[in-house]
C-alpha cells in the first residue's frame, strides 16, 4: 500500500506547526499543566475555532467537519511534537468514536456538537483498579431499575484520560456475567467524583473517578464488540503523538550536535555520534509508517486494523522509547534538567508506551491476528 498526505492535509500541518511554535514552547507547556484544568484553554479554543481539530473526525450531521481519523492522526502528530496538553485525545477521539459506535443517534445529537466545538469536554471511563482497558471486565457495576432508562452505578475507574475537566463521563460497567455496557454520566452529578492521578508525563492529564450510586443513561448494553474497535482506535491514536514526540527528539539531538563543539570541532561531525542519528532517525521513519498505515486502516474501518493497530503501538513505543533514550544520551547532563526539553520527551515515551496496553500485550495480539489469519 502507498500513502501520501493529500495537499489539504499537508496543509493543515503546516497550520498547526506554525501555530503551535507561537502558542504552545516549552514554557508553555510547563505554566499549562501546573494548574487546572492542565492544558491551555486559550489555545484549545483557538485549535478548536480556528482549525476545528475536535470536528475533523466527527459527521456534519452532528456538527463536524465530516473529514476522518486521517485528519485527526495529522493534528495528533504535530500535537505530540510539540508536546501540546489537550484533551484532543480523550474527548476529541475517545469520547466522539465512542459515541458513533455506540450507534444513539440521540446522544450523537446531544453531545457531538459541543465537542466538535470544544465546548464540552467527555472523558471514558473504562480502565479498573489493575489499569487495564478490558473489554469484557470492569470495576464498575451497574444495575437496572433507577428511573425511565437510567442505570445505578458504583465502582471505580482509574487512568481516565482528561476526567478532572469532564462535563460528561462515558462509563464501561458491568451488565452481567462476562458483559459489559457503555453510559453516559453527567459529571456534574456528586456522586461521580474525580481525583487527579500525577502522572510520569506532567502533560498527561489523568484522573480516577469513583462512581456511587450514580444515574447512568446506556449507549451499549453489550459493548464488547464497540469496545475492541475503540480500543484500536486509542492505540493508533497514541502512536501519532508517539511519533510526533521522536521526529521532535529528533530534531533536537541533530541541531544540538551541529552547535555542541568538543575537541574544537562539532560533535556531529563523528562517525559514531552520526550512526548513533542515523538508527534515530530509522526508527522515527519506519514508525511513522506503522502509524498512518493503521490510521489509514482505521478510518476506513478495514478488516486488519486490530493487527495494524497493535503492531503500531507495540513499534512506535520502543521506537519513541528508543529515540527519547538516545537524544538524553547525546544531549549529555543537561537533558537531565528540569529547564531542557529532552526529559519531557523521555517522560512522554514511558507514558504513552503504557496507555492503552503495554508493547509486549500487543506484540501478542498482532502474533494472534497473525496465526488466526493463517491458512491452516
Amino acid at each position: 500500500m502507498t500513502f501520501a498526505l493529500t495537499v489539504e492535509q499537508n496543509e493543515l500541518s503546516s497550520t498547526l506547526s506554525h501555530l503551535l511554535a507561537r502558542r504552545s514552547d516549552s514554557g508553555a507547556v510547563r505554566r499549562a499543566v501546573e494548574k487546572a484544568p492542565g492544558y491551555d484553554e486559550g489555545l484549545w479554543r483557538t485549535l478548536c475555532e480556528q482549525v476545528g481539530v475536535a470536528s475533523l473526525a466527527i459527521p456534519e450531521e452532528y456538527g463536524g467537519a465530516g473529514f476522518s481519523l486521517v485528519e485527526t492522526h495529522v493534528v495528533l502528530e504535530r500535537l505530540g511534537a510539540a508536546l501540546t496538553p489537550s484533551p484532543l485525545l480523550g474527548s476529541g477521539v475517545l469520547a466522539a468514536q465512542a459515541l458513533l459506535l455506540s450507534g444513539e443517534t440521540a446522544a450523537c445529537a446531544r453531545l457531538l456538537p459541543g465537542i466538535a466545538e470544544g465546548t464540552r469536554v467527555a472523558a471514558v471511563c473504562w480502565a479498573g483498579e489493575d489499569s487495564h482497558w478490558r473489554t469484557d471486565r470492569s470495576d464498575v457495576r451497574a444495575e437496572a431499575g433507577g428511573a425511565g432508562n437510567t442505570w445505578s452505578l458504583t465502582g471505580t475507574a482509574s487512568l481516565v484520560l482528561d476526567g478532572g475537566g469532564a462535563h460528561t463521563f462515558l462509563v464501561v460497567a458491568r451488565t452481567g456475567p462476562g458483559r459489559v455496557g457503555l453510559f453516559e454520566v453527567d459529571a456534574a452529578d456528586d456522586r461521580a467524583r474525580p481525583t487527579p492521578t500525577p502522572a510520569v508525563d506532567s502533560t498527561v492529564n489523568l484522573a480516577r473517578v469513583e462512581f456511587d450510586g450514580v444515574s447512568g443513561v446506556p449507549l451499549a448494553l453489550d459493548a464488547a464488540g464497540l469496545l475492541e474497535t475503540l480500543h484500536d482506535i486509542a492505540a493508533v491514536a497514541i502512536s501519532a503523538l508517539q511519533v510526533g514526540a521522536a521526529q521532535r527528539a529528533l530534531d533536537m539531538t541533530l541541531a544540538y550536535s551541529k552547535e555542541r563543539v568538543q575537541f574544537g570541532r562539532p560533535i556531529g561531525s563523528f562517525q559514531a555520534l552520526k550512526h548513533r542519528m542515523a538508527d534515530m532517525l530509522v526508527a522515527v521513519e519506519t514508525a511513522r509508517s506503522a502509524s498512518w498505515a493503521a490510521a489509514w486502516s482505521a478510518a476506513r474501518r478495514d478488516p486488519d486494523l486490530p493487527a495494524r493497530a497493535a503492531l503500531a503501538k507495540a513499534w512506535c513505543s520502543e521506537a519513541l522509547n528508543d529515540v527519547a533514550a538516545e537524544a538524553v544520551q547525546l544531549h549529555g547532563g543537561i537533558a537531565i534538567t528540569w529547564e531542557h526539553d529532552a526529559q519531557m520527551l523521555f517522560k512522554r515515551a514511558h507514558a504513552t508506551s503504557q496507555l492503552f496496553g503495554q508493547p509486549h500485550e500487543h506484540r501478542s495480539r498482532l502474533f494472534r491476528h497473525i496465526v488466526g489469519a493463517a491458512p491452516r
